[in-house]
């Protein structure tokens, strides 16, 4: 039986008295995407940031391939050297881009990999284009954010978190802000990762590419998985009310 790389048990966030995400297990082989899904305020996003140590867990334990990070008592109970090498290992996507304005696409792109992990300036900049080339924007590398359309500013965002040449690459609603014309080129993105055989954790609200491209579909609610296993036979038969009210909602979505 293959090893688990990503392995999450009884994770907690408290926010005060607010449980955002509640007693939440989760599991991925290495080159598998998992899929989440969920109404807006479910935990879906505290639980990537929770996985991307963006935020502190309250409890639990979170291991990406040998490294394993452990909370308890809304604290990090794992050495400063085993989170940093944890927090490395992944690169994440936001929904907004996030990128620097006064940069132009190139310059966000190398600077994480020569300030962090000391890349040098020509190495980087070869990198970079490189990756441009991959998400279709080589022609782009001067411009600067502003001058760029939502769909290609997240490409760059993408090729900026590929830069820094993560083992796995999170995804939080990454086509959430785009107009709807321009969701297609970052699914078509991110769906090419997916076939490369990267290691995805995907939050969305596209439920169709979940469907299509995902090992593993996870649902929450309330903060918990509520359901979870392979996406066309989970979606085609939820043994919830609750997921299947869930996926009533987007049945002209899942049936074109």
């Amino acid at each position: 039986m293959t090893a688990n790389f990503i392995e999450v048990e009884s994770l907690r966030k408290l926010y005060g008295k607010v449980v955002a995400v509640d007693d939440v297990s989760l599991s991925l082989e290495e080159g598998k995407t998992a899929a989440i899904i969920g109404s807006s305020g479910c935990g879906k996003s505290t639980f990537l940031r929770c996985l991307n140590l963006l935020d502190t867990p309250t409890s639990g334990s979170m291991r990406i391939g040998a490294d394993t990070v452990t909370f308890a008592d809304e604290a990090m109970t794992t050495g400063e050297d085993q989170a940093l090498r944890f927090r490395k290992s992944m690169a994440m996507v936001f929904q907004s881009f996030d990128l620097f304005p006064h940069m132009t696409a190139l310059r966000n792109i190398t600077l994480a990999p020569t300030l962090v992990n000391g890349v040098q300036q020509e190495e980087a900049r070869d990198m970079a284009l490189k990756l441009l080339e991959r998400v279709d924007l080589k022609h782009k590398a001067d411009a600067y954010p502003g001058q760029l359309s939502g769909g290609q500013a997240q490409r760059v965002a993408i090729a900026r978190a590929l830069a820094m040449n993560p083992r796995v690459l999170l995804f939080d609603e990454a086509t959430s802000a785009l107009d709807p014309e321009l969701v297609g080129e970052v699914l078509a993105v991110i769906k090419d990762l997916a076939k490369e055989g990267r290691t995805l954790v995907v939050v969305t609200h596209e439920l169709a590419f979940a469907r299509d491209v995902a090992d593993t579909l996870y649902f929450f609610d309330q903060g918990r998985v509520l359901e979870c296993g392979e996406p066309r036979l989970l979606m085609a038969n939820p043994q919830t009310e609750r997921l299947s009210g869930f996926l009533k909602r987007f049945q002209g979505v899942l049936t074109a």
